[in-house]
């Protein structure tokens, strides 16, 4: 490489000073400018779609959004500039030579990113919308190319011996096993934005040590230059394992640990166990260790990965303590990226990655060594036990890699719910994707709820701890299998019905994407399938693509149905919590399919509507008879009073039924000895005896209070406006042992309960 060409590529590149001042533009969602106002460049531009965001004294400041590949070729260029690379791409124009014979073959480089050790060569691709990428061109490119950009480089740092990773980065891009078999071909790795996010969250929460867990992820097993690995430790046993305590500068060990943080970004290395490390407290740490001078006498627990074919090598003293069962000597730690996984202190570890005194004090250590990675999870289950709670959450998804080689049944369906969960919340092709809580990213639906669902449903039938005691409609004693179908017919259902239903699933915050819509739809479903296995339309050995052919008539009722939900409906579903809320959801669906599908049995529908109608009985009988004790007879008699005084019962009551009341009174009061016990005509009267009165006092006394609030300007005049009378009557003398009240009438009966008697007290 000639000089010549070497000051033009080293032109195309830039450091740290200028790194931070493009790190401030590129970070932007936004193209950001000024321009004097009423020019010409400043009409330009506006007419070309900025947004204009100020206008000034003599300046206007507008603003455009980045295209989408520009945008996300910025925030994968800003992570790396954030995470202290020293030399990186001035912009998207930089081209590397790949050909000696040739200046003119060169390679477009999206983000070059180089610091003493390293150097990346990252390639970026996204889309608009989630879809699956196809990457044989620029992988085959890459496989034919990379060998002379890496000569490129060599030749532009002689001097440095860093170590190269190609990454690809994609947004909305799934990847086929077929490019990752390309890629891997190439030593590469994939970045997905779930990735890019991962490394974006922990910078923010411990900053550039964050550095030190992506080094761990692009070369692990390599080795470190430089670093002084021996140890004095101790030797000794534990549980039936080998183990070292020892003190260690912090910065050391942060160069060889990893953290296995439950995301996207170690979806490769299951089981993976541990929280994302809280900012707060990460910054609580540093200032109790620099500020305060504090210290952790409690040991960081880690486990060390040797390699296979060598064993760790502990010098053991010549000098020991006899008959004692550990010994003393010194420890030679791997010299390698990621060979130390943090079960347990990663805060403690982290709060000394930006310290004054993360190279001068030591932290004590227990180093376990070649765990397996199930073992790792269950030890961190058992220290965190008595510390902070593991969410219900994380600990159905450890379920899924702990659980799943288990010889007891009931912990291999537990491994198998969670993992169900896991793809539907994490498989691009799924309806699901990032909508379902997993470790402790907190989404719309909970793993927790799908293991519910699961459990309620005869997908999976029931076993005991050594036997399958009733076998499911997708589970015969084959996990993977159920695993495979199960998913696969959830995610054609749901896909069905986010392409039936596409305004509303797309809706924020709407009543399919909720724990009680999941629950709801799939025991649905489980009834549709039982039906269909009943009349033997579907057979153990029919396909699930099949099953789902053959369900998705079902599932056109069901978008009509929710297409035609209303609003008052929809918020009744949505704001009814707890299991029985689940049960409402599901039911509600039952009761709608059964209109055009009476043949299918829908187990517990009948139970649950007589329970439910009892219960709206006892509701129901309750409110009227408050509207009509504590409202009605005080207030209406308060009114006659203050019109008519002494003649209010005389002047205000209708003659019927004045006539009819003093009749009753005096039949009873000549039955009562006590005088003070006789019975006054108004206590007489019924509730659609109140009606008549409202009628003939209408226009002077009752008209304001007595009519329903959105009901001032309906036609029909006086009658029309105290119909809701005449309805409430006809419940109230209804048979409370032989009638139901519907829960449309229970609404009613609440409605006008509000209005009279909880909103005037």
């Amino acid at each position: 490489m000639t000089e010549e060409q070497k000051v033009k590529l080293f032109s195309k590149l830039i450091s740290e000073s200028e790194i931070q001042k493009n790190l401030r533009i590129r970070k932007l969602e936004y193209y950001k400018e000024s321009h004097n106002n009423g020019s010409t460049l400043l009409d330009e531009k506006i007419n070309e779609g900025w947004r204009v965001d100020a206008i000034l004294k003599s300046k206007t400041k507008i603003s455009k959004i980045k295209p989408n590949d520009i945008a996300f070729e910025d925030k994968v260029w800003s992570l790396f500039a954030q995470l202290g690379f020293k030399l990186m791409n001035k912009d998207r124009h930089f081209h590397l030579p790949y050909d000696k014979k040739s200046d003119s073959l060169t390679q477009q480089i999206d983000v070059f990113a180089k610091d003493d050790e390293t150097v990346l060569i990252i390639e970026c691709k996204s889309a608009a919308k989630n879809k699956q990428g196809d990457f044989n061109k620029e992988l085959e490119a890459m496989k034919s190319k990379k060998a002379g950009i890496i000569n490129t480089i060599s030749a532009l740092f002689p001097m440095t011996k860093p170590k190269y990773k190609y990454i690809l980065a994609t947004r909305n891009l799934g990847m086929s096993a077929e490019d990752e078999h390309r890629l891997s071909n190439v030593d590469g790795i994939h970045f997905s934005e779930e990735v890019i996010d991962y490394y974006y969250s922990l910078n923010s929460q411990i900053g550039i040590a964050a550095r030190y867990q992506l080094l761990g992820a692009l070369f692990a097993g390599q080795e470190i230059p430089d670093l002084e690995n021996r140890i004095p430790a101790i030797e000794g046993k534990m549980g039936g394992h080998t183990y070292y305590s020892f003190s260690i500068e912090p910065e050391k060990l942060l160069k060889i640990g990893y953290v296995l943080h439950r995301n996207k970004a170690n979806e490769n290395m299951m089981p993976t166990y541990q929280r994302l490390i809280k900012k707060n407290r990460i910054k609580e740490i540093h200032t109790f260790i620099d500020e305060e001078k504090g210290y952790f006498p409690n040991s960081i627990i880690i486990n060390i990965v040797s390699d296979k074919n060598k064993s760790l090598v502990f010098e053991r003293s010549s000098n020991q303590v006899p008959d004692a069962i550990s010994r003393i000597g010194v420890l030679y730690l791997p010299k390698k990226y990621r060979s130390a996984y943090i079960i347990d202190g990663q805060h403690r570890l982290y709060g000394y990655s930006n310290s004054q005194y993360k190279s001068t004090n030591t932290i004590p250590v227990v180093a376990l060594v070649n765990l397996e990675r199930s073992e790792q999870v269950r030890l961190f289950m058992q220290i965190n036990e008595n510390q902070k709670p593991v969410s219900k959450d994380l600990r159905n998804t450890l379920d899924a890699d702990l659980l799943w080689d288990s010889d007891n049944y009931i912990d291999q369906i537990k491994a198998l719910k969670s993992r169900i969960a896991i793809n539907l919340g994490e498989s691009r092709n799924s309806p699901f994707y990032d909508k379902i809580s997993i470790g402790e990213d907190k989404k719309a639906i909970s793993t927790q709820q799908i293991g519910i669902t699961l459990t309620k449903s005869d997908f999976l039938g029931k076993v005991k701890i050594r036997e399958i005691e009733k076998l499911g409609t997708f589970y015969t004693g084959d996990l993977q299998k159920a695993y495979i179908n199960i998913s696969e017919f959830l995610i054609r259902c749901f896909n069905y019905l986010k392409s039936g239903l596409d305004e509303l699933w797309a809706q924020e915050g709407n009543i399919i994407l909720i724990n009680k819509g999941f629950y709801g739809i799939t025991m649905l479903l489980n009834d549709c399938v039982n039906h269909l296995r009943n009349y033997d339309s579907i057979t153990p050995n029919t396909s699930v693509k099949d099953i789902f052919e053959e369900t998705k008539t079902y599932l056109d009722s069901i978008i009509h149905f929710y297409k035609e939900l209303d609003d008052t409906k929809a918020t009744e579903l949505k704001t009814a919590y707890g299991t029985p809320g689940d049960a409402k959801y599901w039911r509600t669906l039952q009761i709608a399919l059964r209109k055009d599908f009476p043949e299918i049995y829908y187990i517990g529908l009948d139970e649950y509507l007589k329970k439910e109608e009892k219960e709206n009985n006892e509701m129901a009988f309750k409110y009227i008879r408050e509207i009509e004790s504590t409202h009605l007879k005080i207030r209406i008699r308060q009114k006659l009073e203050d019109e008519f005084e002494k003649s209010w019962f005389k002047k205000g009551v209708p003659e019927k039924i004045y006539s009819e009341a003093i009749a009753a009174a005096a039949k009873k009061n000549r039955e009562i000895d006590d005088v003070e016990d006789e019975k006054e005509p108004w206590d007489q009267l019924h509730l659609i005896d109140y009606r008549e009165i409202i009628l003939k006092n209408w226009q002077k006394l009752f008209e304001t209070d007595y009519t329903k609030p959105g009901e001032e300007k309906i036609s029909g005049g006086k009658e029309a406006k105290t119909k809701w009378m005449v309805d409430l009557n006809r419940i109230r003398n209804e048979n409370y042992h032989t009638y139901y009240v519907t829960s449309e009438e229970l609404s009613f009966i609440e409605e006008i309960y509000d209005w009279l008697v909880k909103n005037n007290r």
